[in-house]
């Protein structure tokens, strides 16, 4: 949800460039608080593109994600993350320079069967340390960057980052359009109305250089890109996800999440993604979605294998983690890395775990 922990670090760094003392936490790292004076997400928004692409900053918290999974010549197999986040300190229209009110975070990371490396980038608004531009499409924080020359900017990306242990620089192309989620693009995160707007590019292949661990890998694969927008996204008692993207065996591409709640059953939302492009939105009554074995990881258990049935598409796949030790142990840890798909299909794909 990709859509996921996103939603936690932007609200914490919001608290932190406050100054007066930070409100008691509502919902996980405060996501089910206010949002008084931001622009509200609402049903019946259409979509433009390339526009959409750029920030919009009347809302409060914003992302650009990719997750890519590869493999080398030899077939062996890889991950890695790109994300940049926005996050508006206060609503309003921003000042210039180092008035501007804006944070930027970026996360970078790559997965193999043994290693697992994370990065962080902080940056301001306003200065030209981060940012997003439409004409031509950069996203950007420090020497992390997504870009595009193309009208359609989207279609053509060159992404890069690199850390002390690992390096990225990768062309994802496709000549899909974009894959509006939920009600057209009106992603609901609970039965109250909290959402976000949320599209995706779910249909990227990808083919680069990947270096890690000391070794230099030409790799290809399969990508997923997702954007998404909001200003309150959760509810007080909602404390943490478990996001799945999937790139199955037939071309489908499956996109689902539950949302964890204090007192009641998990929130759970989807969407199956034809091989075509069409779009057919998921309810918790569509999905049967289950953890299965733990891994204790950074001081606590969390499932990375899991059992995934969508009985109205003949779906019944169990997912396992390429690498059970994929722990994000940055400012706000998490975790997130490739796993792999069996049963009635194989595939790839992403998941995303918050709140453990």
């Amino acid at each position: 949800m990709t859509n996921s922990w996103r939603f936690g670090v932007l609200s914490l760094l919001l608290l932190a460039g406050c100054d007066d003392k930070p409100p008691a936490e509502q919902g996980f790292a405060g996501m089910g608080g206010q949002a008084d004076g931001y622009t509200q997400v609402t049903a019946g928004r259409p979509f433009s593109f390339p526009a959409d692409h750029a920030p919009h900053p009347g809302f409060h918290i914003e992302w650009w994600y990719v997750t890519a999974n590869l493999q080398d010549p030899q077939g062996r197999p890889f991950g890695v993350q790109w994300t940049l986040f926005r996050n508006a300190l206060q609503p309003g229209s921003s000042g210039a320079g180092w008035q501007d009110t804006t944070l930027w975070m970026g996360h970078a990371a790559a997965t193999s069967a043994t290693s697992h490396h994370a990065a962080q980038r902080l940056g301001r608004g306003g200065v030209g340390q981060a940012g997003v531009s439409l004409t031509p499409f950069a996203a950007w924080i420090d020497d992390w960057s997504m870009t595009s020359s193309a009208s359609e900017p989207m279609r053509d990306l060159h992404l890069q980052a690199s850390a002390a242990a690992f390096s990225y620089t990768l062309h994802l192309t496709s000549e899909r359009p974009m894959v509006l989620q939920g009600e057209h693009g009106y992603s609901r995160k609970s039965e109250q109305g909290q959402a976000s707007y949320y599209y995706s590019q779910p249909f990227y292949t990808v083919k680069g250089q990947l270096q890690i661990d000391g070794q230099t890998h030409q790799v290809s694969g399969q990508a997923w890109l997702d954007r998404e927008w909001s200003s309150q996204p959760l509810t007080a008692e909602q404390n943490g996800w478990d996001w799945f993207s999937l790139h199955l065996q037939d071309g489908t591409r499956l996109m689902l999440y539950r949302i964890r709640r204090t007192t009641r059953p998990a929130y759970l939302i989807g969407s199956w993604i034809a091989p075509d492009g069409q779009i057919q939105p998921l309810t918790g009554d569509d999905i049967r979605l289950a953890p299965l074995n733990e891994t204790r990881v950074a001081g606590r258990s969390l499932p990375t294998r899991w059992s995934i049935e969508i009985p109205g598409k003949n779906l019944s796949i169990i997912t396992e983690a390429l690498n059970a030790k994929a722990w994000m142990d940055l400012d706000v840890p998490y975790w997130e890395g490739p796993v792999r798909a069996s049963g009635s299909q194989s595939g790839v794909g992403y998941l995303e775990m918050t709140g453990y």
